[in-house]
């Protein structure tokens, strides 16, 4: 399936609910997730990367294929393939794009956080970056409850503006921020989704009570959270071993951040899954500030590869051919 079909297929809303059912079911060890693998392509500081996986409640047996080129200018940076195998036999059944994919599931998991530590009174969503993920985060986000104004900021102004006036076409209430600091500073929840290798959200640009989305990935200096956010958050992941994982896995805020001796390893709160089930606690109170750092898991993928494999044998989408 063509990336214009899966996205055509592919409800958001039910998607927020898929992951947190996936989310769950990883936490409690339900789930097969092996570390991914990856070639590396050391010129353009990139990766070929495997992500396979076994989701039991969907019935989902999936591999994502994905290329991250960070140098990316003309097209994604991440792009995707998704092979999907029956459960029962291992037959292939179906190759969907999954560079869509890729941007959903994770936009997807940031609203599936903000719903368990954003605070309930949460108004203006700043995003930073201009990218395919950023603009997935807006769309992702476009029915939350009682938003007011969406504010987008990164490093190149005509991405920005280019990316406000989509969102104003699509009846988004949003404008360009004159600052990446100013977004933050001004918002309740913040959604950080670069390729940065310095800090873009500091810890004394964050008002009390503010929720951090963090997705971009980066393998080398210091990623787009400064190490005193991570001292000061609640921090909320996906899956510890994923997080803590070296290369190519990993998130290398809390890496550089270990290293510093700035945190620990038990820095760590609770995985979102835990938060879902009921077995962890989500926001403690209206001060707090929480971070969710998300790696990306290979569940997240079958959650959403599911989605549209149901979709399309209800709608007929797709073209069939023999193997």
């Amino acid at each position: 399936m063509s990336g214009p079909e899966v996205e055509a297929l592919l409800d958001v809303d039910e998607l927020v609910e898929a992951l947190g059912v996936a989310m769950a079911d990883l936490s409690a060890g339900l789930a097969s997730v092996p570390p991914r693998v990856a070639a590396r392509v050391p010129e353009h500081a990139a990766m070929l990367a495997v992500m396979p996986a076994f989701l039991p409640s969907a019935r989902a047996l999936t591999t994502k294929i994905v290329s991250l080129f960070p140098e990316n200018r003309d097209r994604p940076t991440h792009q995707a393939l998704i092979c999907c195998f029956d459960a029962d036999t291992g037959t292939p059944l179906a190759l969907m794009d999954g560079t869509y994919i890729t941007a959903a599931r994770t936009a997807a998991g940031s609203v599936l956080a903000s719903l368990h530590l954003a605070r309930s009174d949460a108004r203006v969503l700043s995003i930073i970056g201009s990218g395919v993920q950023a603009r997935a985060h807006a769309r992702a986000f476009r029915r939350w409850s009682g938003l007011e104004l969406v504010r987008i900021a990164a490093r190149r102004r005509s991405a920005t503006e280019l990316l406000v006036a989509e969102l104003v076409a699509d009846g988004m209430p949003a404008e360009a921020a004159p600052t990446v600091e100013e977004a933050v500073r001004s918002a309740d929840i913040v959604c950080a989704a670069t390729h940065a290798d310095r800090p873009v959200v500091r810890r004394s640009w964050l008002r009390p009570g503010t929720h951090v989305n963090s997705v971009g990935y980066n393998t080398a200096g210091e990623g787009e959270i400064d190490g005193e956010v991570l001292r000061d958050a609640l921090i909320v992941v996906e899956s510890r071993d994923a997080v803590l994982a070296p290369m190519p896995s990993g998130a290398v805020e809390i890496r550089r951040a270990i290293e510093a001796g700035i945190v620990t390893a038990e820095c760590i709160h609770a995985e979102i899954g835990e938060i879902v089930a009921g077995t962890a606690e989500g926001r403690r109170d209206d001060q707090a500030i929480t971070l969710y750092k998300s790696v990306g898991v290979a569940v997240q993928d079958a959650a959403a590869a599911a989605l549209v494999l149901r979709a399309a044998a209800s709608s007929g989408t797709g073209t069939s051919i023999d193997l």
